[in-house]
């Protein structure tokens, strides 16, 4: 007699006994806490489904390094368009105080080297920083991806041309803010990610994100993240601590959305080193003094 015919699980589905805990956990959950339960079943779905999730039930998976990665800093992002990544915009966990000023100001890079502009650009008009006349608009003033050029402070960091051929450095991006803020009552900080540790990277992100006059700018190396590319600078504007991931602004929206990021991914992506400058990556605060 012929063996029956097995049925195969595709790669992405979920093991039945998985499938159905989570779906029994929903419905009970739903009923005493439907905001905060459903964002936590959406996202433990989403992670489960994931191939991190899925490759090793001991939590590791083997990059071509060979080195092991804990499978829960190498889940993927989520989206915060999608179901999940708004319930956990509006859960009740999460520091979201940076979300509406940033979201106002929403900016693309003009170029695929303008990363770090755009960012600066976001934080500075959020921040309602004293802006020059912007081309175009009469007597209107905010920043401008043209403008954050003008200062005569700036041309001793950077020079937009050569930023349009190779992006900025931490360092570059500090000092180009630094020469903006230094006649208003803001201060500019960096730090570099071999500096923090990743306690002291959530603290720094619980105490910005639940504060409106301050902003994050972080530099780290998409591929950390599981995304394609090298290095990046965007806003951070979310941080979620029953999940622990944080919400980046991407200002590569033609590349990649807005999204929720494990927050020991993007910690280990911002203590890469940035082989224009030798150091690590990292982040900027801008915030008064």
């Amino acid at each position: 007699m012929a063996d029956p015919i097995k049925t195969k699980r595709p790669n992405n589905a979920l093991p039945a006994d998985i499938s159905a805990s989570i779906t029994a956990n929903l419905v009970v959950n739903l009923v005493v806490n439907p905001v905060v339960s459903l964002a936590a079943a959406l996202v433990s779905l989403a992670l489960a489904t994931s191939p991190a999730a899925q490759a090793d039930a001991g939590g590791t998976t083997a990059p071509s390094s060979g080195r092991a990665i804990d499978a829960r800093a190498q889940a993927p992002t989520i989206p915060m368009a999608s179901a999940a990544g708004q319930m956990l915009l509006f859960g009740g966990q999460t520091r979201r105080a940076d979300f509406a000023p940033l979201a106002q100001h929403y900016e693309t890079q003009a170029n695929l080297a303008f990363c770090g502009v755009a960012s600066a650009v976001m934080a500075l008009n959020s921040l309602a920083l004293a802006a020059p006349a912007a081309e175009g608009y009469g007597n209107y003033r905010f920043w401008t991806q043209t403008n954050l050029f003008q200062a005569p402070a700036t041309l001793s960091f950077v020079q937009a041309e050569r930023v349009r051929r190779q992006g900025m450095s931490l360092e570059q991006l500090h000092g180009l803010l630094n020469s903006v803020a230094n006649d208003s009552n803001f201060i500019v900080r960096r730090y570099h990610g071999s500096q923090l540790g990743i306690d002291q990277f959530r603290l720094l992100l619980r105490r910005n994100l639940s504060d409106t006059s301050n902003r994050i700018l972080v530099n780290y190396d998409r591929r950390l993240i599981g995304q394609a590319g090298g290095g990046h600078i965007s806003p951070l504007a979310a941080y979620d601590t029953s999940s622990d991931r944080v919400l980046i602004l991407d200002v590569a929206r033609y590349r990649y959305p807005a999204a929720w990021v494990a927050v020991p991914a993007l910690w280990q992506a911002i203590r890469s080193v940035d082989t224009s400058s030798g150091l690590s990556r990292g982040l900027i605060e801008i915030g008064p003094r």
